[in-house]
């Protein structure tokens, strides 16, 4: 018989030491922290205490948050603004923070990605019909977060 451990209460000074180096280590948002608190065994006050301290020491900051994510998102896996954009929002992150954070997205390097990716994906697709073919690239384009406006538009003018 597998018993569970007993989870036992977390003082709010060790919590808050423990928060501190978890969100030391990585840009995270409240929802996160929030878990990782309850994880921990912090509830109630003692949480919430937490969460404030985090918050006034710069240890946590939503809007960082969002823009380090979104940059990250856009230059590592070269999501499109429509899932930053999901993702951001599945986050419970706030509206302003959401703007702050595709404002983080330049135009021009956003096109380029677009292009680099169709252009990736092109030379995997072995369909001789282009308009299959186009169907194809758009779909995947768009499965990445790109807006299907654009996507259009770059393969139309694509030839």
């Amino acid at each position: 018989m597998d018993k569970k451990p007993i989870k036992k209460y977390i003082t709010k000074t060790e919590a808050l030491a423990k928060l501190q180096r978890y969100c030391a280590y990585q840009d995270r948002c409240h929802n996160e922290v929030r878990t990782k608190l309850i994880e921990l065994g912090c509830y109630g006050q003692d949480l919430e205490d937490v969460m404030a301290s985090l918050i006034e020491e710069k240890f946590l900051d939503e809007e960082r948050f969002a823009r380090s994510f979104a940059r990250g998102k856009f230059r590592m896996k070269q999501w499109g603004r429509t899932r930053i954009l999901q993702e951001l929002k599945q986050r419970q992150i706030s509206d302003y923070s959401i703007r702050k954070a595709m404002d983080e997205i330049n135009e021009q390097d956003y096109l380029k990605t677009l292009k680099e990716v169709l252009e990736k994906r092109a030379g995997q697709i072995a369909e001789a019909d282009d308009f299959t073919r186009k169907g194809k690239l758009a779909q995947y384009a768009m499965s990445r977060g790109f807006e299907g406006e654009m996507v259009w538009q770059l393969l139309a003018a694509d030839g």
